[in-house]
């Protein structure tokens, strides 16, 4: 099966390149470099739960189709002559993002991508197929829908956890543009992240056929840097904790950890039911049934999920869970994410009469 699919998917990107003969082997050289690079990929990992998630039902739903088959993704595209923008039919199993995907005139030709708030971003070029699949499933349109008409400290047995999903590092990248992140009323916030026009879009910034970070451009500029994480712009002391010399990587981890403590307090003192959280188990927050501040065996399971939601608690621990699936947020778009904590920060602890102490608001 998955050699029957490689061979359609080559299939697809040598019709579409003209040999001429004398420069045949180095083409077919050339291709089989990139073939090879692309199976040792994220996307064209056969064995990735998010392509094998779905096995046992046999076939990918409709409303995950479009990102985690490759078929799905054409379907979705209107590639395969239905109509764009929708998934027609569920998708085959065992079917990664393969050639045949990306290498379309609909895929090459497309610019506007639609995102979970609603909002249409157009003249994305080649950042819009990458657009597609890392633009998350929540937007603040959605958490503010689920909230709508609710006391902010009243926990309502209604609510359920909103997830942002993986990866959404579109969403990240264009900031308010897109709404990703939970924005507190009032506040404002970063839009999308521009950065140097050499390194401006998703394939400027990774490889493309095996998504690794071209660290090159970075370390041209940031001279002097052992990781990427260490590079910073801005110089403020946004986490207060007096060191103004890490990486914007470590001023927002450092937030996001104080985030962590403020919904831990928020939850068992004004909620009334203690939470914990496991970023690898579905839907990541849990009750702390025997309030030690930690991850027990059995504690982290589906029917052990936190219900004691209050639309403050939900909106705090969403932003919470937008950073920590976005590990390469700090560069995607550091001030968002910078706003979102402090903001949510802010919030939680105004309610637990805790002062936000040397934190600084970029």
């Amino acid at each position: 099966m998955r050699v029957s699919r490689l061979s359609r998917a080559l299939g697809a990107i040598i019709l579409g390149i003209t040999f001429a003969l004398p420069a045949a082997a180095q083409e077919g050289s050339s291709l089989s470099r990139l073939v090879d690079q692309w199976i040792a990929s994220p996307h064209g990992d056969y064995s990735s739960e998010s392509f094998t998630h779905w096995n046992e039902d046999g076939a990918v739903p409709v409303n995950c189709a479009a990102c985690h088959s490759g078929p799905g993704f054409s379907d979705f595209l209107g590639a395969d002559g239905s109509a764009a923008g929708v998934v027609d039919h569920p998708a085959p199993i065992n079917a990664p993002v393969d050639c045949a995907a990306c290498h379309t005139s609909a895929a090459e030709t497309l610019d506007t991508v639609s995102f979970p708030s609603g909002v249409t971003m157009s003249g994305l070029g080649s950042s819009a197929i990458c657009s597609v699949c890392h633009q998350g499933r929540q937007s603040t349109d959605s958490v503010e829908a689920a909230l709508e008409g609710k006391a902010d400290d009243t926990v309502d047995p209604e609510l359920g956890f909103l997830n942002i999903h993986y990866a959404a590092s579109a969403a990240t990248l264009m900031g308010s543009d897109a709404r990703g992140g939970y924005q507190y009323p009032g506040k404002s916030y970063a839009g999308r992240f521009m950065h140097v026009p050499s390194a401006n879009t998703c394939t400027t910034c990774h490889e493309p056929h095996t998504t690794e970070v071209a660290t090159e451009g970075c370390v041209a500029c940031h001279q002097g840097i052992e990781e990427l994480s260490d590079i910073r712009t801005r110089h403020a002391d946004f986490d207060g904790d007096g060191d103004t010399a890490e990486g914007i990587h470590g001023e927002i981890m450092t937030l996001h950890g104080i985030l962590a403590e403020r919904i831990t307090a928020y939850a068992a003192d004004v909620a009334g039911t203690p939470i914990i959280y496991d970023s690898h188990a579905y839907p990541y927050y849990f009750t702390d049934t025997d309030g030690d501040g930690t991850v027990d065996d059995g504690e982290a399971a589906y029917p052990n999920r936190y219900q004691s939601w209050t639309p403050r608690l939900l909106r705090a621990a969403y932003n919470y869970q937008v950073v920590a699936k976005d590990p390469g947020g700090y560069s995607h778009n550091p001030q968002y994410f910078l706003q979102l904590l402090y903001d949510s920060i802010e919030d939680l602890s105004a309610q637990l009469g805790v002062e936000t102490g040397a934190l600084t608001r970029p």
